[in-house]
């Protein structure tokens, strides 16, 4: 496969808020490509693909951990912040990594999950072995299991308790997540400089930002919940105040699931800010009920609410990621539907969510899927996309925990769909084998081949927002119709000339979750007599009355995007 997208000059375009119009790429390198033959993917396999998704018009790649790590949470538990897993391979290797993707101008960020390190740290087995040590302090101690009972338990699947009981020190230790992943003390100044420190390794190193993995519970309180408390916030701003300072033009991104006005909190004010970007979890699942209820409402009223952000501050919208598809941010009504309809076998549960990939949540329906992605990518904010999920791979619930998501990428027909030279045996997961999803039919090579393919499809939708500034940085407001399926709303932007050259620009966004066509009227009160225009083709649709109301009609399952023209009379 060979990709004829030219290759920028070395080095990045200077734009202070170029995450506010990047196309992220969460790209986890275990499963991405093998280079070397030994079963799992590597940098170098990463750095031979730099062309496909500078192609596909990726600005950034997001990795999560490569660190040293015993891999049994995927990475997430960390053994040695500063090295590599010799499996993914070296630190110069990450170096050229980043400077081939830079030369394309394109961006790397990488996970940082500071909350908690492995148990095989060498800070907790120092700090198990020699509580009056340098490192005695480093993580949360208790001689009893009964403190900070207000916090509750996220991996309900797994976990009974916080707390589990250390057989070396006699004392328990606190954990937020699996009981092998102690949480670090950040009561401890100590702990807090050695974060800094690991923060400034990486970004000397060339890295673009750091995805800040469980930020709201860094910090406990007997009388809090332990999610987003005063002194995680003190903490974020001394960290964003020294990335400024140091290291201009990098971002933090905050993975906080919590409520919007919670999130929201984790990108401070405009004088004292926290994080660049936040996950906007709330809107995510509420995208795949609408999907199946056929109903626009619990869209409408999660979009209508106003979050005051920082004019810096940029939401990651997403569909799909390595984790479950959460449902913490819904009633247990909603959370029972979303099971009933996405998870009907036991096995597609995990703790409070769904562990599938998109294209098997949607039952494989192209309708359905390029419904969601166009919502995605016209929502405000940075969209996140998942690899494999461009071509519609599918997973295996078979797999244990969080694997059945995390298959290898499916490059083409051949042996391992092209992910390794190895004997299949020896490959860190299967690929793919199942019938709708097996990895002869789908893959990039054949998506390639195919014009009308997915994968071309979403490389058009990706570029057509490109064109158009408004996507990332115009504001939105949700537009009243009449038909109880449709969801509608305008993106404006009045543009910024000096910095970005852009013009003035509205956008009218319109999609039907029915799984019927659909007749309706919008109230584009504001809008009086602006002409229509398709963003994809060009074709002029009806204009706006006098009235400010306007007849579409759209597909079962299906959405517009529309440029808003100038008025072709005048308003009374």
């Amino acid at each position: 496969m060979s990709f004829t997208a030219p290759i920028q000059l070395p080095g990045l375009t200077l734009d202070p808020l170029w995450y506010k119009r990047s196309v992220f790429y969460e790209v986890m390198v275990r499963s991405f490509v093998d280079a070397n033959g030994d079963g799992s993917g590597d940098i170098a396999g990463l750095i031979g693909k730099l062309d496909y998704l500078q192609w596909l018009g990726v600005d950034a790649l997001w990795l999560p951990p490569f660190y040293q790590s015993p891999l049994r949470d995927g990475g997430y538990d960390v053994s040695d912040f500063t090295q590599i897993l010799p499996d993914f391979g070296t630190v110069d290797e990450f170096r050229e990594l980043v400077t081939k993707a830079h030369e394309r101008n394109m961006r790397v960020v990488m996970d940082f999950p500071l909350n908690h390190t492995s148990d095989q740290h060498e800070w907790f087995q120092q700090s198990r072995s020699d509580p009056d040590g340098p490192y005695g302090d480093y993580y949360v101690w208790s001689d009893t299991d009964e403190k900070y009972e207000n916090i509750r338990i996220i991996f309900v699947d797994t976990e009974e308790s916080n707390w589990t009981f250390d057989p070396v020190r006699r004392q328990f230790f606190f954990h937020r997540f699996f009981s092998h992943q102690p949480d670090l003390n950040f009561e401890n100044v100590a702990v807090q400089e050695e974060i800094f420190n690991i923060v400034r390794f990486w970004l000397d190193m060339g890295v673009d930002g750091l995805r800040l993995d469980a930020i709201p519970y860094l910090f406990e309180s007997e009388d809090g919940n332990g999610e987003g408390e005063p002194p995680t916030h003190e903490f974020i701003k001394r960290l964003r105040a020294m990335v400024d300072e140091e290291y201009p033009g990098r971002i933090l991104i905050a993975e906080a699931n919590q409520w919007p006005r919670e999130v929201a909190a984790f990108f401070g004010t405009d004088e004292e800010p926290e994080c660049h970007m936040a996950f906007d979890f709330p809107v995510m699942p509420r995208i795949f009920y609408s999907l199946r209820a056929q109903r626009a409402d619990e869209l409408v009223q999660i979009l209508s609410e106003q979050t005051d952000v920082p004019k810096s501050a940029a939401w990651g919208v997403f569909l799909r990621n390595h984790d479950e598809l959460t449902l913490e941010m819904v009633s247990e009504e909603y959370r029972q539907a979303m099971y009933g309809w996405y998870a009907y076998d036991p096995r597609m549960r995990s703790n409070i969510g769904i562990r599938r990939r998109l294209a098997p949540l949607l039952d494989n329906s192209r309708d359905e899927i390029e419904l969601a992605h166009a919502l995605l990518f016209s929502l405000p904010g940075s969209p996140f996309l998942y690899y494999g999920d461009e071509i519609g791979m599918g997973d295996n619930i078979w797999l244990n925990d969080r694997d059945s998501s995390r298959t290898p990428m499916q490059w083409t027909p051949d042996r391992n769909a092209g992910f390794s030279t190895a004997d299949p045996g020896k490959l860190y997961l299967p690929v793919v084998q199942s019938l709708v999803y097996n990895y002869s039919l789908i893959n990039v090579e054949s998506q390639l081949a195919q014009s009308r393919s997915l994968l071309h499809w979403i490389r058009n939708v990706i570029h057509v927002r490109k064109r158009h500034p408004v996507f990332g940085l115009g504001d939105l407001k949700v537009l009243h119709t009449n038909h109880g399926s449709v969801l509608a709303f305008v993106r404006s932007y009045e543009g910024s000339g000096e910095q970005f050259g852009d013009s003035p620009e509205q956008v009218m966004c319109v999609f039907n979750f029915a799984h019927n066509p659909a007749a309706f009227e919008i109230d584009a009160t504001g809008y009086e007599g602006a002409a229509l225009y398709d963003l994809f083709g060009g074709g002029q649709f009806p204009t706006i009355g006098e009235d400010g109301k306007v007849t579409l009609t759209l597909g079962s399952q299906s959405f517009y995007w529309l440029h808003i023209g100038q008025p072709t009379f005048q308003a009374n």
